[in-house]
C-alpha cells in the first residue's frame, strides 16, 4: 500500500501541527510529511484540499452487543459503522450477555475485533465494576485489567453501593485505570422515561429528575477526594453534574467527563413527536442544560465527546413510547453533529474538536497517543468539516437504524480512515 495524501490540513494536537500539506504512506507508515511530494506513477494520490487529516478518532462510549444480542449489532457491523462514522477506534460496554466480567469474553472480543474488517478498528474492552453488573460485589478487577481492560464501568446501571464504589475505586488505582459511572439514582428514576418537567407533564409520561444525575456525581466525587481514584462521568446530561466537575477540576480532582452529540444537540422539547428515538438514558434534558454542556465543552470541563451508540433493532422501537428501550446509535452522526453544534457555532475550534474525540480520551484511557509524525504508524481519521449532507439512517452500516435525525441537515462530514495497514474510504 503506496498512498499519497496530497494537500489536506494536519490537525495534530499531540505534535502541535495544524498545517497544509502532503502525507505520503507506504505500507501502512508515514513516510514523509511536506510540501510537493513526488511519489510513483503506480501510488495512489488522493486530493485532500479542504479536508482535515487528524489523528485517528477514538469513540470511548460504544455498546457493540456481541456477546449475546447480535440481532442488534455485531462486531464487525459496529466496527463498520464506527469506520463509516470517522473512527478507528472504540471501547465497548461491558453490558452484553455474558457482561464482561471474565477474562474469557475479553478475550472472545479481541478476536472477533482482529479480525473484523482486518483490524482497521481497533476495539479496547471495558471491565464490570461488578460480576454480572448486578452491583452486589466486585468483578475481578486484577483478571479483567490483565487480560486487557481499559477501564471499568457497569453502564447501563449505576454503581449504587457507596462502598462497593469506593473499593472500585482502590482497586482500580492499583491498575491505574479509571472508572466510569453511569450516574442515576435509579430510586428517584424508577418507571421514568424522559427529562422531569414542564415538557413531561404536558405529554403525561414519567419523568426523571436532573437532580438524580446530580447526586450520584457528588457522591462519588467525594469518594474520589477520598480514594485519590481516577473518574470518568458518562454522557454527561445536566447543568448541576457539568458544575460539580467543573469544581472538581478546579480541587485538582481526578474527574473528567463526557457529552454526547444528542445530549449537546436535542432538548426534552424534542420527546413531542414520540418518536421512540428520542427515548434514551440520562434522557434529552433543557435548554439550560444544553447550554451548560456546550459551554462545559468549550471551557473544558467536559473533556471528551463519545457517542454512546446503542443499537436496537426496529421492532424493538416500534412499540409505545413507555416500554420502549432506552438509546440511540450515534457512530455515523458524531462529526457532523459536533461539526454543526460546535464548531459552526464557534464554541470550539477544528483543532479543540481533535483534541475531545482523539487525544483526551486516549489520555484518560492511558493509551498510547497516535501522532501524525514520519516513521509512525497511520493512525488517522480524515473529513471535510464544510461538507453538507442530510442524514439517511436507512444507509448507516450499523445493523440498526435507531436514530433521531432522519433528515437533519448536517456540516462536517467523514471522508475516510487508515489504520493497522487498512483503508475505508466514506467518499471514494
Amino acid at each position: 500500500m503506496e498512498i499519497l495524501l496530497k494537500g489536506g490540513r494536519l490537525v495534530d494536537p499531540v505534535s502541535g501541527r495544524d498545517e497544509t500539506t502532503d502525507i505520503h504512506i507506504i505500507g501502512g507508515k508515514i513516510e514523509k510529511i511536506s510540501t510537493r511530494i513526488s511519489v510513483p506513477s503506480s501510488s495512489q494520490v488522493v486530493d485532500l484540499k479542504g479536508k482535515v487529516v487528524a489523528p485517528g478518532f477514538i469513540d470511548m462510549h460504544v455498546h457493540l452487543r456481541e456477546p449475546g444480542f447480535e440481532y442488534k449489532e455485531t462486531i464487525l457491523t459496529g466496527c463498520t459503522a464506527a469506520a463509516s462514522g470517522g473512527f478507528t477506534a472504540v471501547c465497548c460496554m461491558p453490558n452484553t450477555n455474558p457482561a464482561i466480567d471474565d477474562e474469557s469474553v475479553i478475550k472472545f472480543i479481541q478476536h472477533r475485533a482482529r479480525v473484523a474488517l482486518g483490524g482497521l478498528v481497533d476495539v479496547y474492552p471495558i471491565g464490570a465494576v461488578t460480576a454480572g453488573r448486578k452491583g452486589e460485589h466486585l468483578a475481578p478487577m486484577a483478571e479483567l485489567a490483565d487480560a486487557g481492560a481499559v477501564a471499568f464501568t457497569d453502564d447501563g446501571d449505576p454503581v449504587h453501593d457507596t462502598e462497593i464504589m469506593r473499593r472500585a475505586f482502590e482497586y482500580a488505582s492499583m491498575y491505574d485505570k479509571p472508572i466510569i459511572q453511569h450516574a442515576q439514582d435509579k430510586q428517584m428514576t424508577k418507571g421514568g422515561v424522559m427529562n422531569e418537567g414542564l415538557t413531561a407533564t404536558e405529554l403525561g409520561l414519567p419523568g426523571m429528575p436532573a437532580i438524580a444525575e446530580d447526586v450520584v456525581v457528588a457522591r462519588d466525587i467525594s469518594l474520589v477526594e477520598f480514594t485519590k481514584g481516577q473518574y470518568h462521568v458518562a454522557h454527561m446530561s445536566t447543568a448541576g453534574s457539568t458544575e460539580l466537575v467543573r469544581q472538581a477540576k478546579m480541587k485538582g480532582l481526578r474527574v473528567t467527563s463526557e457529552a454526547t452529540p444528542h445530549h449537546f444537540t436535542l432538548t426534552d422539547d424534542a420527546v413531542r413527536r414520540f418518536d421512540t428515538n428520542t427515548k434514551m438514558n440520562p434522557p434529552l434534558r433543557t435548554k439550560d442544560d444544553v447550554e451548560a454542556l456546550r459551554q462545559g465543552l468549550k471551557d473544558g470541563t467536559i473533556d471528551v465527546i463519545a457517542t454512546d451508540h446503542a443499537p436496537h433493532s426496529f421492532d424493538e422501537k416500534q412499540v409505545e413510547y413507555q416500554v420502549a428501550p432506552f438509546g440511540i446509535v450515534g457512530l455515523e452522526t458524531a462529526i457532523g453533529l459536533s461539526v454543526t453544534q460546535l464548531v459552526q457555532k464557534r464554541l470550539l475550534s477544528l483543532y479543540q474538536l481533535v483534541e475531545k474525540f482523539a487525544v483526551n480520551p486516549r489520555r484518560i484511557l492511558h493509551l498510547p497517543q497516535v501522532r501524525i509524525a514520519e516513521g509512525e504508524t497511520a493512525n488517522l481519521t480524515i473529513f471535510d468539516p464544510v461538507a453538507e449532507w442530510s442524514v439517511s439512517p436507512q444507509k448507516f452500516m450499523s445493523k440498526s437504524k435507531n436514530s433521531p435525525f432522519d433528515g437533519y441537515r448536517l456540516i462536517g462530514r467523514p471522508f475516510g480512515v487508515m489504520n493497522n495497514s487498512q483503508v475505508f474510504w466514506f467518499a471514494l
